[in-house]
């Protein structure tokens, strides 16, 4: 694991996404709120906040962050068609929160899944990535620029 002890406490950002492609009947179904396990969108979204909680657990030498905030959103996307995801994570701390933004969108998307696998085995989970970081001895990082 490395060495952050030296390093200051500053404010830091990661925002990452993911995309649950699926039939269009199963996103009807999602947003209808008709799948048989429930509210799915609920239940991704919480269960991405409880990852990023975890990432440190889940990923080997990720350091363990006292997490100032975690937000999952998701949202249909009618052209894909789908569900995108997305996380925003804050920490002050000595390290950077991208593991944990990465995990709950990851998470969230199994979870997706999961809810709806029954309807629709052939979803697929893709571009799950960094979309943004601010903070830190690194500086920012925006997607794209």
């Amino acid at each position: 694991m490395v060495d952050v002890g030296e390093k200051n406490d500053t404010a830091r950002i990661a925002v990452a996404e993911g995309f649950v492609v699926m039939r269009k009947e199963t996103l009807a179904m999602i947003i209808g709120g008709n799948a048989p396990k429930g509210d799915v969108i609920a239940t991704a979204r919480i269960a991405g906040i409880m990852a990023a909680k975890k990432a440190s657990d889940l990923i080997p030498l990720c350091h363990p962050l006292l997490l100032n905030k975690v937000s999952v959103e998701i949202e249909a996307d009618e052209s894909l068609p789908g569900l995108h995801v997305t996380a925003n994570v804050r920490v002050t701390g000595k390290t950077g929160v991208e593991m944990e933004a990465l995990t709950a969108v990851s998470i969230a998307c199994l979870t997706l899944y999961d809810m709806a696998k029954a309807t629709d085995r052939g979803m697929s989970i893709t571009n799950v990535r960094l979309v943004e970081k601010a903070g830190g001895k690194s500086g920012a990082y925006r997607r794209g620029e």
